[in-house]
């Protein structure tokens, strides 16, 4: 499979441990001959929008994108037409654009949580980088099944329903505890 933005990285269960990356799902934003771009979609903070923006009044949850300028806001959505400046990821799908457009449309609740998703930081590899990491078996790359759906898809519990979906010996590790500490 050929690696490019609007594919998912599926975390291996041999990165278990990794504080940033266990249990992953990223949707690859951007490929290019520069490098790889990315937001981990299954991890949640303890904060919502309203939490960073107080001007904005919405409970909108933050997740962790990945540990690249973890002090930026970035976000994924499905609403171009109403997004001046988004970045096309796949058909119906996009990220960035203009933030103070999607404030204003948040306060006004013409945007819900089901058409966008934020993020603190990013996943990022330099040129190569990634496909040297496919190489060594730390991401499964797959395609995104759920479209521009995937920001209702995703939930805390979907690297699980992946490692089920994969079958074998990843069914197994669907179960292992997510710190191997506590097995």
């Amino acid at each position: 499979m050929i690696i490019k933005k609007g594919k998912l990285l599926i975390a291996e269960p041999s990165i278990i441990g990794d504080v940033s990356f266990n249990r992953s799902i990223i949707l690859l934003t951007e490929h290019n001959n520069e490098g790889s771009i990315g937001f981990i979609l299954n991890k949640p903070l303890d904060f919502e929008l309203g939490d960073l923006i107080p001007d904005v009044k919405s409970n909108f949850p933050i997740y962790n994108g990945g540990p690249v300028q973890q002090d930026n806001l970035y976000f994924i959505h499905k609403v171009a037409e109403l997004v001046p400046e988004s970045i096309e990821i796949s058909k119906g799908l996009y990220w960035s654009g203009d933030f103070e457009k999607v404030t204003r449309l948040i306060t006004d609740e013409k945007i819900n949580q089901t058409e966008i998703r934020f993020f603190l930081g990013y996943s990022g590899w330099d040129i190569n980088q990634l496909q040297s990491e496919l190489s060594s078996n730390t991401w499964i790359l797959s395609e995104n099944i759920h479209k521009d759906n995937i920001i209702q898809a995703v939930d805390t519990a979907f690297w699980k329903k992946k490692m089920l979906a994969l079958g074998g010996e990843y069914s197994l590790w669907s179960n292992a505890p997510e710190d191997p500490s506590y097995n």
